[in-house]
């Protein structure tokens, strides 16, 4: 982390980080988070229940369904936590945000902290997973442009690079409206971040493009909420293969009429070994950051997408 930068502060599920808080007194310590990307942030572990003061070990608690309604239960007890966890979520939440997150990591399946296919009950005892955990609802709510996802689906390659790509472009953003930014500011940060957008959304690369063109006609906080929201919406949106491949494409506009012939045909074979599954990311990547080291393309060596995140977390050496 630079000196200048703020610390990458992530909000975690206290036992993903080892922390023996589940209900049978155990943990759920996740490698990744703990031996790569703890490398690189400063967790803020929560754990709902326990700061809710139901103890280690306490009883298993479930979701169930009543009308539109979703309770929190103990089944066997009957306790019903519903109303003091949804007290307690809104406040946490509220702690949190003003705790400037980049992020939040959350243990699947928890009836408080799970965010897709969480199980809900009927009152017959058949579940459905179509739920999603208090807490979690209510911090989603409180923050909805917040990189948040699950620790199990950050086992899937292209999920886990999605999500470490948004919680660093959240502290870059952040870092540009914290102070009174200017005119000039923005339009680098957009420039930086062209390619990346391209990448995941070419639609939002054009309106905030144009958004960015006329951005003398709000006021300054409409602007930046309008900026804010449309660029962390537009990298939620994974980049899939195919739109990255014309992002090669398009750098490759920028050396290729400078290039041997060998060179060019290599260029060519790689992005398309990338664009067949062949190869991984890195290695066209490299390449052209290779190429436009060697030519001084200021406009490329400037692009985020060259490096969205440290690469010593080899997020793009999945082919």
């Amino acid at each position: 982390m630079k000196a200048s930068e703020e610390p990458l502060r992530i909000g975690v599920s206290s036992c993903l980080l080892g922390q023996e808080v589940r209900f049978d007194g155990g943990h759920k310590r996740n490698a990744f988070l703990m031996d790569q990307l703890a490398h690189h942030v400063e967790w803020i572990p929560v754990c709902p229940e326990v700061e809710l003061g139901m103890g280690i070990p306490r009883p298993s608690i479930r979701l169930e369904r009543e009308g539109s309604d979703l309770r929190m239960v103990d089944p066997r007890a009957q306790t019903d936590h519903t109303a003091a966890m949804k007290r307690f979520a809104r406040k946490r939440a509220r702690a949190l945000r003003d705790a400037g997150l980049h992020g939040y990591v959350f243990k699947k399946d928890s009836p408080s902290c799970g965010v897709h296919r969480v199980k809900v009950y009927s009152q017959q005892g058949a579940a459905q997973r179509d739920g999603r955990g208090l807490f979690a609802q209510a911090l989603i709510d409180a923050l909805p442009e917040l990189p948040v996802e699950e620790e199990g689906r950050l086992q899937d390659p292209r999920l886990r690079e999605n999500f470490i790509e948004r919680i660093f472009a959240q502290r870059r953003l952040r870092q540009l409206f914290r102070a009174r930014w200017r005119s000039g500011e923005v339009v680098a940060f957009h420039t930086a971040h062209e390619l990346q957008l391209m990448a995941h959304s070419p639609q939002a690369y054009r309106e905030l493009g144009r958004l960015v063109g006329t951005h003398k006609r709000y006021e300054r906080a409409a602007f930046r909420q309008r900026y804010e929201s449309g660029f962390m919406r537009a990298l939620a949106r994974l980049a899939t293969p195919g739109r990255t491949t014309n992002v090669l494409q398009h750098m490759a506009g920028y050396v290729s009429d400078r290039l041997e012939p060998a060179l060019r045909r290599e260029l060519t074979a790689l992005i398309d070994d990338y664009r067949n599954g062949l190869v991984p990311l890195v290695v066209p990547v490299t390449l052209l950051h290779h190429h436009a080291r060697r030519f001084a393309v200021d406009y490329l060596l400037g692009q985020v997408f060259l490096s969205p995140h440290p690469r010593e977390l080899m997020l793009r050496n999945h082919a």
